[in-house]
């Protein structure tokens, strides 16, 4: 059987938590390493979440963005745009991360919140939109699942 590789994190499950009035939340504790974990958080583009990535995810994506067939203009201007709304986190002693006050604004955070494993990154929604976006996307989900023979 397969393991899974021990140096590259992954981010699995679904978790609702308080975030408090200081914009802190809880991040699950087996997705955080030693005393301090270090996290970048920027706001996804179009979907209304917060997207967090460890440091190796982060610094994966301006290749990915070079890799890319966008003009070299688009290249500069994503990566720009990118680079300039990551703010780095650390956990403190319990756990939590301080979500930067625009972000938790442009997100919608509010007093609950769900924090969503999505493979090498996770994903910080306000509980509100959450249950939207399962609800809308429950059928690509499904059709998904079939056409890969899950």
């Amino acid at each position: 059987m397969p393991t899974e590789p021990q140096d590259v994190p992954f981010y699995s499950g679904t978790y609702e938590r308080a975030i408090d009035a200081k914009h802190r939340a809880a991040v699950p504790s087996a997705w955080i390493k030693g005393s301090g974990s270090d996290f970048y958080v920027i706001p996804h583009p179009q979907d209304g979440y917060l997207m967090v990535m460890p440091p190796e995810e982060f610094h994966s994506t301006e290749q990915r963005i070079m890799a890319s067939g966008v003009t070299a203009q688009e290249k500069r201007q994503a990566i720009r745009r990118f680079f300039s709304e990551a703010h780095k986190v650390t956990t403190d002693k319990q756990g939590r991360i301080l979500v930067p006050e625009t972000h938790a604004a442009a997100a919608g955070l509010k007093a609950e919140v769900v924090i969503v494993g999505a493979g090498r990154r996770f994903e910080i929604w306000s509980k509100e939109r959450h249950e939207s976006d399962v609800s809308a996307n429950t059928g690509i989900y499904q059709r998904v699942a079939v056409e890969i023979g899950l």
